[in-house]
């Protein structure tokens, strides 16, 4: 009898160090593998980081520069031989030629641009700003974009119907209203770049208006030919009676009558 509950204490205690063997392997095994993982995390999360990083540096765009700002002075030098066409002070003395006294100076550069690149075809300019950079040429817009514009007499006879057009389109047509983008006063758009109307000559604006109803002004490729479509549902009528209003705006900025 004694012999048998020695031999049962024995088997308990083996029993017991057994068990207490595999738990301190599994715990042994445990801890192993929560190192190898945190690891892994580890690694994981640096390379995440990085990559992070540089999706940012690669999305972030540079900076553009500041446009270069034209010098009103030295464009008057420069502007010296426009004024055979478009008068001393800006303001012409031949009607089929353009007013730039007080146009937007970014309407004015962009212009000029077109012109030195041939997109805008004008044979009595062509070799005028051959040998001009950009600078030249915005130094001449801020020349003319200082100066004080006129306003012109309208026709009275024309008036009504060039308001309508000028200031509300024609619905039926599909032609927007003018003052959407030159502005209630005619005034233009200078951040835009859509050109002051006020106080241009009548024949000028005719002649803009059937050269983009034409097609063979195409200056509004940066608008998506918003000028060609507007034009092309006009008639020589309303293209004089809307040309004769605006010449009559009164802008309200450095404008004399």
């Amino acid at each position: 009898m004694l012999r048998l509950l020695s031999d049962l204490r024995a088997i308990l205690v083996c029993t017991a160090l057994v068990a207490v063997l595999i738990l301190a392997v599994c715990v042994i095994r445990a801890d192993t593998e929560s190192t190898e993982d945190s690891g892994e995390t580890h690694d994981t999360v640096v390379s995440e980081e990085t990559d992070t990083s540089d999706s940012v540096s690669a999305a972030t765009p540079e900076v553009p520069s500041e446009a270069e700002e034209g010098d009103a002075v030295i464009g008057q030098t420069l502007a010296a031989s426009c004024s055979a066409c478009h008068g001393a002070d800006g303001n012409t003395t031949t009607p089929e030629y353009s007013n730039l006294a007080g146009q937007g100076e970014k309407y004015l550069f962009l212009q000029m641009k077109q012109i030195q690149t041939g997109d805008r075809e004008i044979p009595l300019m062509a070799g005028q700003l051959t040998q001009m950079d950009d600078s030249d040429l915005r130094h001449i817009a801020a020349y003319y974009a200082s100066l004080p514009g006129r306003i012109g007499q309208s026709k009275e006879e024309m008036l009504e119907e060039g308001g309508a057009i000028y200031r509300g389109g024609i619905l039926e047509k599909k032609v927007a209203a003018c003052s959407a983008c030159h502005a209630p006063n005619g005034g233009g758009n200078m951040l835009a770049g859509f050109p002051r109307v006020s106080g241009q000559t009548v024949e000028y604006t005719i002649a803009q208006l059937k050269a983009y109803r034409a097609g063979e002004r195409t200056t509004d490729e940066e608008y998506n030919g918003m000028m060609r479509d507007i034009a092309e549902n006009l008639s020589d009528s309303e293209i004089e009676a809307v040309a004769n209003y605006m010449t009559g705006l009164y802008w309200g900025r450095s404008s004399s009558p």
